[in-house]
């Protein structure tokens, strides 16, 4: 018997979590490990979920616990995927998953119209697939696009 694919969908609350829900159905028959700044209640049934420090460049002491808290999931789940919609905590799970062996893809939010984030361009070097949800964004040497998840 093989087994499962484990996938941890990382992604700060908001937006960037609506995206993430849905992305569900491209997870089907994997393991799936789910990261946010918020506790989303029922919303991923019997999945496990971590619930980590939200934080923003202005906010250091923050940034260093997100830092070590998405280190120790990362290194506890040992994930073959990481995925993330956004910001902060998805950045820090894209270039953990990727210092430690995971496939990641970074997929930048849709309210990003102007620009990639700070995130997305912290994560290209890490991130084996990155994606814009505008086709004006998508560049060689950066992020790709490929539809929208909205």
């Amino acid at each position: 018997m093989s087994k499962k694919a484990k996938v941890i969908a990382v992604a700060s609350a908001g937006g960037h979590w609506t995206q993430l829900m849905r992305l569900t159905p491209a997870f089907s028959g994997c393991e799936v490990v789910y990261v946010s700044t918020l506790d989303p209640g029922a919303v991923i049934g019997n999945a496990r979920f971590y619930i980590v420090p939200d934080a923003n460049k202005n906010e250091k002491l923050n940034v260093l616990r997100l830092f070590f808290a998405i280190l120790k999931i990362i290194i506890k789940e040992k994930p073959d995927f990481v995925v993330s919609t956004g910001a902060a905590p998805g950045h820090m799970a894209v270039r953990f998953g990727h210092l430690l062996g995971a496939k990641t893809l970074w997929i930048d939010s849709m309210a990003n119209v102007q620009r990639l984030s700070l995130s997305g361009k912290l994560s290209l070097p890490y991130a084996d697939l990155c994606l814009t949800q505008w086709p004006h964004l998508a560049a060689l040497d950066g992020p790709q696009f490929a539809g929208t998840v909205v």
